[in-house]
């Protein structure tokens, strides 16, 4: 069995991190018009009005995947909601301005540029599929700016214009398969929706299952939204005739048919257990979790997660948005990232994105989550936890990790990228070098 570790208790948040209710300062319109980038290449200076800072929020608030990214512009808006109420950043209040990728990957990369050009914020929050992320990629690179970016991904990047505060591929993925082979068979059918993410996060399991002794039995994939689930279903059950692991990178609408049709086709967890990557609390809430007991899913945090710093902020979340609502963890790194770019901006004395990049390195977070660090390869250091759905719509945390993981963007168990790690603190290593 691989051992439960003892969950721990860290540090609450001083008194400056979380302040009581306000409404949010509403977004005003732009005082600038559209600038373009200077001679150097850098983005226009970041604007305000002397009290404000403007910040970007660009998620999709509509389209398939709607169902995941507008609770993580909630998380984001409370974070810059507490901050507001303790005063601000470096003496100004945020002002942060929402735009809409409409879960459309062309319409990202328009919009990132608006923020950037137009209404000149000092920084992005944004994206969830990694297919939104590498549409913006070029953008900030392009201009020199800034994107945070909050959910888990297949690594095999590593940006200096991005801060990844989700978890990369050894802080979910690698280690949910290393459980499975362990606790669940060896024997994995991998589902996915048909884009980056879900196409690299498999490439990385089957050599995964190689190395360890496992065998891929088959793999299929919908395009983003698709609901029609039953040719995989059907060819699922070929392949697993006794049952056997269903390794799930769907992300979107198609997890709501994917589950209701599992389940009615006789497919129950204990033959064949569901290990997810991209479902969490908000879509099990939605989709209905007696669809999903028993079914499994890796992240960082979970809502049932015990510390105080997390009873702390489900508490507030739920104060904000109703006793109705639920945290994730998208949602958990989200709001984070919001602190942390605060604390590198203050460390930083300015907004200068060049240095609030470089004051980044090494900010640590007594976060919800546990203990976090940023490390120069702009990554987080992170807890791993495996949960199983429960009747109530909550995760019982199976197993976790004695304490934060250190981040690998590239992966180790790929070919092409083993032996190669990431640090932008040393002008000699940057993106990519050899170990």
């Amino acid at each position: 069995m691989v051992p439960r570790f003892n969950r721990r208790k860290f540090l609450v948040y001083g008194s400056a991190t979380l302040g009581t209710s306000m409404l949010l300062k509403a977004c005003g319109t732009p005082t600038d018009t559209a600038t373009d980038t200077d001679a150097d290449g850098d983005a226009p200076a970041a604007d305000g009005n002397g009290d404000t800072i403007k910040v970007g929020i660009l998620h999709s608030l509509s389209g398939t995947m709607a169902i995941s990214e507008t609770t993580v512009v909630d998380a984001e808006q409370l974070a810059i909601k507490e901050i507001n109420e303790a005063g601000g950043v470096l003496g100004r209040q945020i002002e942060a301005v929402v735009e809409d990728g409409a879960s459309d990957w062309p319409t990202f990369a328009e919009r990132a540029e608006k923020l950037i050009d137009q209404d000149q914020v000092a920084v992005v929050f944004g994206c969830w599929t990694s297919a939104s992320r590498k549409a913006v990629l070029p953008v900030f690179e392009s201009k020199n700016h800034m994107l945070w970016y909050p959910v888990q991904y297949e690594g095999q990047e590593c940006s200096q214009n991005i801060f990844y505060t989700g978890a990369a591929p050894n802080q979910q993925i690698e280690p949910a398969v290393d459980w499975l082979l362990e606790n669940k068979g060896d024997e994995f059918f991998l589902v996915g929706s048909d884009y980056v993410f879900p196409r690299t996060a498999n490439t990385i399991i089957k050599e995964q299952l190689e190395a360890r002794g496992g065998t891929t039995v088959g793999e299929d994939y919908l395009p983003l939204g698709n609901t029609e689930v039953t040719p995989i279903i059907t060819r699922i059950r070929a392949a697993l005739p006794d049952g056997g692991v269903i390794f799930n990178s769907l992300n979107g609408d198609s997890n709501v048919a994917f589950f209701k049709q599992l389940q009615g086709a006789g497919m129950d967890p204990d033959m064949y257990p569901v290990m997810s990557v991209s479902l969490a609390e908000e879509e099990v809430r939605q989709i209905g979790s007696e669809f999903l007991v028993g079914h499994l899913a890796s992240w960082n945090y979970f809502q049932t997660v015990d510390t105080p710093e997390n009873e702390r902020w489900v508490a507030a979340f739920k104060e904000e948005y109703g006793d109705d609502r639920v945290t994730n963890d998208p949602m958990e790194a989200a709001y984070i990232m919001v602190y942390l770019w605060k604390q590198a901006v203050e460390a930083a004395g300015t907004f200068d994105i060049p240095e609030v990049r470089a004051a980044a390195y090494g900010q640590t977070l007594d976060a919800p989550e546990g203990p976090v660090t940023m490390n120069p390869n702009h990554h987080l250091s992170k807890t791993v936890r495996i949960g199983e759905v429960m009747e109530d719509g909550m995760f019982d945390i199976l197993w976790e990790t004695d304490g934060p993981i250190e981040p690998e963007p590239w992966n180790q168990f790929v070919p092409e990228t083993t032996g190669f790690a990431c640090d932008w603190s040393d002008p000699d290593k940057g993106e990519r070098f050899e170990i």
